[in-house]
């Protein structure tokens, strides 16, 4: 990413991303909580068919929202230890 501000904020300790620092970041964010809510309901329907889809989207979802948070986090993720260790 070219410019520092990014979407996320990178972790004062530990690895990977914060919490959203623009509005890029909360719409990703609230876009992979509506899916995975409607994958989660899709899961719990009892339907064999649905259950299996539900479990392929959350899954999908997951990867597609760390991979956008980890590319639209400066400095990227990193292990970032506390001071003192």
């Amino acid at each position: 990413m070219s410019d520092e501000k990014g979407w996320f904020a990178p972790k004062k300790f530990g690895y990977g991303s914060g919490l959203p620092t623009a509005w890029q970041g909360w719409a990703v964010l609230l876009g992979y909580v509506a899916t995975a809510v409607v994958a989660g309901l899709m899961w719990e329907s009892g339907d064999e068919v649905y259950t299996v889809a539900g479990a392929a989207i959350f899954l999908v979802a997951t990867i597609a929202f760390m991979l956008v948070a980890k590319a639209t986090t400066p400095g990227g993720w990193k292990w970032r230890p506390r001071k003192g260790d």
